[in-house]
């Protein structure tokens, strides 16, 4: 079962005899666990129920798949942001205008994951009818990781593809202040009997969640992912996180970061510029409750019958083609954009839950007591 299935079909648990988790506990908690402390502690911050869901489903996906800066590191920021009233966590989108084809929607300050949603959907059904359905929105907030809507078109046999601006927190090349955002991409295509390329990625060398992982746990950065306030290159995740900023994908011009930022400018270009939204430096701080985000996004579903026919036969032949290729390394075989999203749901199955870095445990048991909420179960 895939990803988008298997998270909407847990229901949620009751309350009744959970017990605490002490600090001995085992760091593997099941699915179901994680959904449902994430959608009350949501619903603690007065976000209603349904929206919480659909919140609550992103963030488990991503750490299901192993993308643990966007799952349950992401969820007090969520909270924070619904309960000082900068973002609405009842708000329902609207369309603005719309053609056969395309659409403009008003987040209205909505939860990224409703905003969407909304627009994925709305993307889907118009390209069932045209082929191509394309939406713009604006007045949305952060959306947890992109493939989670690309992947909505994989269910319907599409190919999808999203886009959203951030907060300004890379550094366009030969610059030391901060002027685009991470600005991830992702396209997603089915393959046959459920295989399926999934391309889900920041345009800067990393999301800025890995660094707040790494500093979470105390260790360095690996080189080409930020620089310090100079706009020197740095591995103090400390230092990158509260004072520095991250380097394109590629890392400095020596390495090709003007890659990177030329991904950076055309994501800024689809989302913020396109909708009317907020866009590039003109976008609030990261983690600052001053004004709304107002982020941009795009969302694109394509139809492959509307093309050439046999578009998966030929899919998978290349996928197939890659993974065959002899690797360099014989203890490294190749991959196709997807399969270590794959790898890791399948290990997480196998031990029947995720595993979570001891500290990430903490701050969600420190969320509980502050929600009152009843805090994880471990395995």
């Amino acid at each position: 079962m895939n990803t988008l299935k298997l998270i909407r079909c847990i229901p949620k648990r009751s309350l009744q005899g959970l017990r605490l988790m002490s600090s001995s506990s085992s760091n593997i908690i099941p699915v179901s666990e994680v959904k449902r402390f994430t959608v009350d502690c949501l619903e603690a911050a007065a976000v209603p129920q349904d929206h919480a869901v659909m919140l609550a489903d992103v963030l488990v996906a991503a750490d299901y798949r192993g993308h643990f800066s966007h799952g349950m590191n992401r969820l007090e920021m969520y909270v924070k942001d619904v309960q000082s009233g900068i973002c609405d966590g009842g708000a329902e989108p609207a369309i603005i205008k719309q053609t056969a084809a395309t659409a403009l929607v008003d987040g209205k300050n909505g939860l990224g994951p409703v905003v969407g949603n909304f627009c994925m959907q709305l993307a889907i059904n118009k390209a069932l009818e045209t082929g191509v359905g394309w939406i713009a929105a604006k007045g949305s907030n952060h959306y947890g990781i992109a493939s989670w809507y690309s992947l909505q078109a994989v269910e319907k046999g599409m190919i999808g593809l999203s886009f959203t601006n951030t907060s300004p927190l890379m550094s366009p090349t030969r610059a030391k202040t901060p002027a685009l955002g991470t600005n991830p991409l992702t396209l997603a295509a089915p393959g046959k009997n459920g295989d399926s390329f999934v391309l889900d990625m920041a345009t800067t060398a990393v999301a800025l969640g890995k660094l707040e992982v790494q500093r979470r746990k105390n260790e360095p950065l690996p080189h080409g992912w930020a620089q310090d306030e100079t706009g020197t290159e740095t591995t103090n995740a400390a230092r990158a996180v509260t004072k520095g900023t991250l380097l394109p994908l590629g890392g400095t011009e020596l390495t090709s970061g003007y890659k990177g930022y030329g991904l950076s400018f055309l994501v800024e270009l689809l989302c913020g510029v396109l909708a009317g939204a907020t866009y590039g430096p003109h976008i609030r701080r990261w983690m600052t409750t001053d004004r709304s985000a107002d982020l941009g996004q795009c969302f694109i579903a394509v139809n492959p019958d509307a093309f050439a026919p046999g578009f998966t036969e030929r899919l998978q032949d290349l996928m197939d083609y890659m993974r065959n290729l002899e690797p360099s390394d014989p203890s490294l075989p190749v991959l196709v954009a997807g399969d270590p999203e794959r790898k890791c749901m399948a290990m997480n199955d196998k031990q029947g839950g995720i595993k979570y870095h001891e500290s990430q445990l903490i701050a969600c048991k420190a969320l509980a007591n502050t929600l009152s909420v009843i805090p994880l179960r471990p395995l």
